[in-house]
């Protein structure tokens, strides 16, 4: 039976490959970790543990985890260059990060070879976009990576509930002109992404191409340059993150009374579908979309 299966009928592509399940962490570089760390916290994340060995700090809220890393290593140094923070990883859930790793690795991505030191562990990961990386993760549940690497800080409550129920909802990906084929192929390809048509949109900024994961708990999304403008020569890069609500108005009046400005224009102003955060430390925003429940 199975070799007339193989001859007659085309077994497509499992939809979810590498068996994704969400984020598991999202990292910022940045060589001002206070002052960044600041910033978070008036957005409702909360330090709740650091690095055994290095200048990490683990912020959590809800289901989010950000880890903020000072640049140790020439990847990080890099990226913030510009002294500005930078996105410089993204870890996914996966069924066995192994073989998530093994798999994208023959689809032709680019390997990250582990800086983990003595008794840390190692997490494999290809290159993303610019100089950013993309992790992957099996532990998670009742084991996590954290137990390893950080150390809980004192007295913190480990897991604080997130500010008005917010969770990731994705991230903004800046791309080159003409690229948006190539990085949807990227994405399909090695991780099972699927597009989302033009005419569904999320949030008040839609432009671009909106990809799904194949997980269905968060979107991608990927931006070039409008013609004729300064930035078509600039370097690819994650640009933001994504944070969903069931209520953006309550989430923009709770982040309002932390401090959080954000951007009120006669084109862009908060409203039920989203809201932009004002760019701080020169290059570090958030986007508000509303996530039906």
């Amino acid at each position: 039976m199975s070799s007339i299966i193989s001859q007659r009928e085309s077994v497509p592509e499992l939809a979810n490959p590498l068996g994704m399940d969400g984020i598991e962490f999202i990292e910022y570089a940045t060589s001002r970790p206070q002052a960044l760390g600041q910033v978070l916290e008036s957005l409702g994340f909360r330090p709740v543990a650091r690095h055994r060995s290095r200048e990490v700090t683990l912020y959590r809220q809800g289901s989010m985890n950000l880890v903020v890393s000072a640049p140790t290593d020439d990847v990080r140094r890099g990226a913030t260059a510009s002294g500005n923070p930078a996105l410089v990883a993204v870890a996914f859930r996966v069924r066995d990060a192994l073989k998530a790793h093994t798999r994208c690795l023959e689809l032709g991505a680019w390997d990250v070879q582990s800086h983990a030191r003595a008794m840390e562990l190692h997490i494999p990961g290809i290159r993303g976009p610019g100089s950013s990386r993309f992790y992957f993760v099996d532990r998670w549940k009742e084991f996590s990576i954290y137990d390893i690497d950080f150390v809980p800080i004192p007295t913190v409550d480990q897991h604080p509930a997130a500010l008005a129920g917010m969770s990731y909802f994705g991230l903004v990906q800046y791309i080159g002109a003409g690229r948006s084929v190539d990085w949807m192929a990227y994405y399909e390809n090695l991780f099972g992404f699927t597009q989302i048509p033009d005419e569904q949109r999320f949030g008040i900024l839609p432009k671009g191409k909106l990809m799904r994961s194949p997980c269905g708990g968060f979107l991608w999304q990927l931006v070039e340059p409008d013609p004729g403008m300064d930035d078509d020569n600039a370097p690819e890069c994650l640009q933001r993150i994504g944070l969903g609500t069931a209520d953006v108005g309550a989430a923009v009046t709770a982040l309002k009374a932390n401090g959080v400005e954000f951007v009120e224009s006669r084109l862009l102003h908060p409203e039920d579908r989203g809201a932009l955060t004002r760019t701080v430390l020169g290059s570090v925003s958030f986007e508000l979309v509303h996530q039906g429940v």
